[in-house]
């Protein structure tokens, strides 16, 4: 039985409502999932069939690369990418669909559930999602034996926290969006395409001019790929890594504050 069919009479707590929110996505995702496998799962098996076994196979183990082959060296990096980029993907027109298009959002706003509950929820399932479709890209990743070891399980997690740290303030800015979502071409061309090609994932920040270091250290993909990579190879210090974590736990905190904020004004709830 779903939740949905357990009627007690009483408004539901905050993790209820978020759990009814995530039920509703899951049940439209399992009828039509298969129109996400290639932006979600498959282009990043692409990149890395690609980029490290192909160009890879001209890179040789060196100090850059941690002395690791390149697809080793790329995975754990290009996992949290991967995830970043499903992020932004998820945070966008499915939000705005709830509100202009599915119009599903005021159907929940008609219920007990609140407005604060619905981006809750929303981010819930966006967790979900980014779990899915990255714990699917380590075990394609690991049968192409490119994963160095069982600690990229918490490259996983940390690349989860970077992609909800840029979903959050996300979710927050397409509750605002009242037109046909055109103001997401400029999201998707100006922010993510440099924030991946700038974060450290193909080749270290180092190699960059050092005037593009700030616009790196500002993303979150940066700070989820220093994490990933780090946690992977063994190579993480402490210090820095709290550092990144408190970053992103920052920017996921602020997000979501917004985005509650953004819910209810919009549903006027």
């Amino acid at each position: 039985m779903d939740l949905a069919s357990r009627s007690t009479g009483r408004a539901p707590t905050n993790w209820q409502a978020a759990a009814l929110v995530v039920e509703s996505c899951w049940i439209w995702y399992r009828r039509n999932w298969r129109s996400t496998v290639v932006s979600t799962v498959l282009a990043p098996v692409f990149f890395l069939v690609a980029l490290g076994f192909g160009l890879g196979s001209r890179i040789p183990p060196s100090t850059v690369t941690d002395g690791l082959d390149y697809a080793a060296y790329l995975a754990p990096a290009l996992l949290a990418s991967s995830v970043v980029q499903n992020a932004a993907g998820e945070a966008t027109f499915p939000v705005l669909s709830g509100f202009r298009w599915s119009r599903v959002y005021w159907g929940m706003a008609a219920s007990p559930i609140t407005a604060g509950q619905i981006a809750a929820g929303q981010l819930l399932w966006i967790a979900c999602r980014l779990v899915f479709s990255g714990l699917a890209f380590l075990l394609i990743a690991t049968a192409f034996g490119a994963i160095t070891g069982p600690a990229v399980v918490f490259s996983l997690v940390f690349s989860v926290i970077a992609g909800m740290a840029f979903a959050a303030p996300l979710v927050a800015y397409s509750a605002t969006i009242d037109s046909e979502g055109q103001q997401f071409n400029m999201v998707f061309r100006f922010i993510v395409l440099p924030m991946t090609l700038v974060a450290g994932t193909f080749f270290p920040l180092s190699q960059l001019p050092v005037w593009v270091h700030p616009i790196a250290w500002v993303t979150p993909l940066w700070h989820g790929t220093e994490l990933s990579r780090g946690v992977a190879f063994g190579t993480i210090d402490f210090l820095p890594a709290i550092g990144h974590l408190a970053y992103l736990l920052a920017l996921f905190a602020v997000g979501t504050w917004f985005a509650a904020r953004n819910f209810r004004r919009r549903l006027g709830v």
